[in-house]
């Protein structure tokens, strides 16, 4: 049971929401959200959630997975999904928090860290699933070596993924950073721009505006979708190893136990989600299986 809920009938919702984001979601009281009513583990006096699993998540590889999960592990697992695709970062958190759909599966940590601690919201990690190694990409030269004074870099113009664009340059000597400048850093943490520009869009325009710019810093979900392949493509691309952003399922607070929501948990947890991901993008998404740190 799938439905499609484009960002291009929801931008004024979208512009409404002024992001500047940062920080770490606390405990709240249980609420009840979305398809089914998930409203955290069955007490005394308490009904047991039912009915689908609503599931907000990118088109890919977020969506892709969950479809995975639905035509080949969830019936005879006894769960029923409702998977709802966004193109956006933020519209799929504010679903999870009003209570429209009952989890979401699409973003890392610090993202989720500082959309809770500027929108007021309380939506917490369940299991870690994949990474999507971010990189730098390019139609008109042929490696990161290649820039040169004057030419203009894109990168993604929320917090986290600024910081993460930034350091990613900074490790391949593109840049150089001040000394404390920290998984936020900004434009304005740059020490040594090689004579560069930085031009900071929102993520997901970042494929369709690469042909304005030499280069950009283009998240893995993005790339893949604009047919990009972060293994072949990229001039530079993240490494796996110790990265902190594995993509997660996440829920509102207090929803954690729902039954449907360990269900799902453990399904994407599974040997059979591990060798599709494997299978389908040859390396540009990582699997990362386990409870992300609370």
């Amino acid at each position: 049971m799938r439905t499609s809920l484009k960002t291009g009938t929801l931008l004024a919702a979208t512009a409404a929401l002024t992001l500047s984001l940062a920080a770490c979601g606390t405990d709240s009281d249980p609420d009840t959200g979305g398809n089914g009513g998930a409203d955290g583990e069955a007490g005394e006096g308490q009904e047991t959630p039912t009915g689908p699993l609503s599931v907000a998540a990118n088109p890919v590889p977020h969506a892709a997975v969950l479809t995975f999960v639905e035509e080949n592990l969830a019936e005879e697992a006894g769960l029923e999904l409702d998977i709802r695709e966004f193109t956006d970062y933020v519209l799929p958190n504010t679903a999870v928090d009003s209570g429209e759909v009952d989890a979401n599966y699409f973003q890392h940590q610090p993202y989720l860290d500082d959309f809770n601690e500027n929108q007021g919201t309380d939506i917490v990690p369940v299991v870690n699933v994949h990474l999507e190694p971010l990189g730098l990409y390019s139609n008109a030269l042929d490696s990161a070596d290649a820039l040169a004074e004057g030419d203009t870099v894109a990168i993604p113009n929320d917090a986290t993924n600024a910081g993460r664009a930034l350091k990613l340059l900074a490790d391949n000597g593109v840049i150089e950073l001040a000394e404390d400048a920290g998984a936020e850093a900004t434009v304005g943490d740059i020490t040594d721009d090689r004579g560069l520009s930085f031009e900071e869009l929102e993520a997901a325009t970042l494929p369709r505006a690469l042909e304005d710019f030499d280069a950009a810093v283009i998240n893995g979900n993005y790339a893949i979708e604009a047919d990009l392949s972060p293994v072949d493509d990229s001039l530079l691309l993240e490494a796996a190893e110790n990265n902190p952003y594995a993509n997660f399922l996440a829920v509102k607070a207090g929803n954690e136990e729902d039954p449907r929501v360990r269900t799902l948990a453990e399904l994407l947890n599974s040997a059979e989600v591990e060798q599709f991901i494997e299978d389908t993008y040859d390396g540009a998404v990582v699997p990362a299986f386990g409870a992300p740190a609370s």
